[in-house]
């Protein structure tokens, strides 16, 4: 008798696609990666890596470890690593990230803070959450 071995996805390696000719509305969260070819509207947050295609939209606040744009993103984009913008980027409003790279050719119009910015986000994150957990202990 032979036996089937079962492959388990691991969530955080977990890679989405939205592909071109698909539009969503509303918020949009995954512990892996996703690339965006289609269109995106509202609030995106992933542990992974963001990657908008060249043809690809997103619009509203996003958070992401890791993102590689070479389409249009507007609005709040928080990285808390890379952020790389390609030479076919069009990129409009509030960027917080660790470090920027950007490619000749790549349009930006807005703010950027990068950084120790960044890294103090962070630890002000982790303190709370420290904090809401000592919080619910207390009460338990």
């Amino acid at each position: 008798m032979l036996k089937k071995n079962k492959e388990v996805i691991d969530a955080n390696q977990a890679s989405n696609r939205i592909l071109a000719g698909t539009r969503i509305e509303g918020d949009v969260s995954s512990n892996g990666d996703i690339r965006v070819d289609g269109a995106v509207k509202g609030t995106v947050n992933i542990t992974g890596k963001l990657v908008i295609g060249e043809n690809g939209e997103v619009e509203g606040d996003i958070k992401c470890a890791n993102a590689n744009v070479s389409g249009s993103l507007k609005g709040k984009i928080v990285v808390t690593e890379l952020l790389a913008l390609q030479a076919t980027a069009r990129v409009n409003g509030e960027v917080l990230t660790n470090k920027l790279s950007v490619e000749s050719g790549a349009e930006f119009s807005g703010s950027c803070s990068m950084g120790s910015v960044v890294r103090d986000m962070k630890q002000k994150a982790v303190q709370e959450e420290i904090g809401n957990n000592d919080t619910k202990a207390k009460g338990a």
